[in-house]
């Protein structure tokens, strides 16, 4: 079982415990908000919720008849003001059960993504019953929550519009600018687009079968694309066709992905759907010039013909444009990094956000 805690040193009277559960693959982030916290007189507990309370469905059946033990005892020994969550389980209904005021941290639009699952990966009976539980789950937090806190404006938009009664506050995704400098970069072939993105969401996936004609205009050109996930055999081969498109599958985070980014010379987020893609702040971190599908959340991180270029969906000629300006003009390239790396930093470093969400915290704990 993994946990993680941050004390409040500087001789400061703790203000508040936070207790917070999210996925494994999620740590690195939600330990590095949980530290910008610390400033602000949060005392934190990172955990990993499944192993803490998993109960059913699970793929392992002798988790299935779990009780509340452990998050009861966690609970009892840390006694938290509130407990944070980034994604819905028996972990945060067991947080509701107790009374302990839940705030859920929205990543993505979890109600297109239910409705692509059902339509792709979980047609079959015994998967779309998983689903359902999962799903009843999940609107059981939302309903009990104090607050929803989806990850850019566009989503807070969706809540609104299910929820109209529910509190909510855009909490966007921070990041420590300190840890995205140049290094030795990866051996790649040069002019390169680097795409950086899961395959996870096949509404976000499917963007990429934009990329056949652009390939065809650009043959000078070599893409690399970074990321797996389920629906990566929708699209890979057919995209593998072209000689100047490689995929480099998964890559360690994030030294290595620190590599990719030195060496590319355009940043590309070919998505059908994004709420506040941490890869577009990496990017524009290493200072490279950005191009972006006009969908969710992708417009609040960059600035449109300043930090980048934004493409309409489906808008291959659009892609073919602007990626053939960036690579064909190296000046307007790096006043475009350049420009892109301040931006993040001034909207999105973890002491903003952590700074901003410790005061709506202490808000909403208070006047309960």
């Amino acid at each position: 079982m993994y946990i993680s805690q941050g004390r409040f040193i500087e001789h400061r009277v703790i203000k508040l415990r936070l207790l917070i559960g999210g996925a494994s693959s999620k740590f690195f982030h939600l330990k590095e908000f949980g530290d910008a916290l610390v400033k602000y007189g949060i005392e934190y507990k990172l955990v990993h919720d499944v192993d803490i309370y998993t109960g059913f469905p699970s793929r392992n059946i002798r988790r299935w008849f779990e009780t509340s033990a452990k998050f009861d005892k966690l609970v009892q020994e840390f006694k938290p003001d509130a407990i944070f969550v980034d994604r819905l389980t028996h972990f945060s209904l067991a947080a509701l059960k107790v009374g302990i005021p839940l705030f859920v941290l929205l990543r993505g639009d979890y109600w297109s993504e239910m409705k692509w699952a059902r339509e792709t990966l979980y047609k079959w009976p015994l998967k779309r019953m998983v689903l359902d539980l999962k799903d009843k789950i999940t609107m059981k937090c939302f309903r009990g929550s104090t607050a929803i806190l989806p990850i850019c404006k566009y989503l807070q938009e969706r809540v609104t519009e299910k929820y109209p009664d529910k509190i909510t506050e855009v909490l966007y995704q921070g990041i420590d600018p300190g840890k995205w400098y140049p290094v030795k970069g990866m051996n790649l072939k040069h002019p390169c687009v680097g795409l950086l993105q899961s395959a996870i969401i096949w509404g976000k996936t499917k963007e990429m079968l934009t990329l056949p004609k652009v390939l065809e205009a650009m043959p000078d050109v070599t893409f690399y694309w970074v990321g797996d996930g389920p629906y990566k055999d929708q699209v890979l081969p057919i995209l593998s066709k072209y000689d100047n498109f490689k995929w480099l599958g998964a890559m360690q985070y994030p030294d290595k992905v620190r590599e990719y980014l030195t060496e590319i010379d355009v940043y590309a987020l070919v998505s059908g759907i994004d709420m506040s893609p941490l890869t577009l702040q990496e990017a524009q971190l290493m200072e490279k010039p950005v191009v972006a599908t006009n969908v969710g959340g992708i417009p609040e991180l960059m600035k449109n013909n300043e930090t980048g270029f934004l493409v309409e969906k489906g808008d291959y000629k659009g892609w073919i444009d602007k990626l053939s300006i960036l690579i064909n003009d190296p000046k307007k390239a790096k006043q475009m990094g350049e420009a892109g790396r301040k931006f993040v930093i001034e909207n999105f470093s973890w002491e903003k956000i952590a700074r901003q969400f410790s005061e709506f915290l202490n808000k909403k704990i208070r006047t309960k």
